[in-house]
């Protein structure tokens, strides 16, 4: 379900630790300070504590703010920490994530270029 809503929405992650203590409020200052973008905006953001086991959304819906909070009874999210910036997700890179896998896998095919023509 949680895949299914994300996939409709531009989607960033939150890249790094996030204290999962943050309500609402202390979300959206990091959407705002941190990152330097609109947290009333439709985009969804998403953020992830040191354990990773634990996710949050943070969506504007038109009339307030949802706040989504997942945890995982079996595995850790493949959450990217080597950098304190949000990141856009495509389609694929939301269901990876979701599934427990990296964002940015080495084996997948990479998307093609345009090049000459034999």
């Amino acid at each position: 379900m949680l895949t299914e809503l994300l996939v409709k929405q531009t989607v960033y992650i939150v890249t790094g630790y996030t204290d999962m203590r943050r309500g609402i409020d202390g979300l959206c200052r990091i959407v705002e300070g941190k990152l330097k973008c609109d947290p009333y905006s439709a985009d969804v953001f998403l953020f992830c504590g040191r354990n990773s086991t634990k996710m949050k959304a943070l969506v504007w819906d038109g009339d307030g703010f949802l706040l989504l909070y997942k945890r995982l009874d079996n595995g850790k999210y493949r959450w990217p920490r080597n950098e304190q910036e949000a990141k856009r997700l495509t389609e694929q890179q939301i269901r990876w994530l979701t599934e427990g896998l990296e964002i940015e896998q080495k084996r997948a095919i990479k998307p093609g270029k345009k090049a000459c023509l034999y």
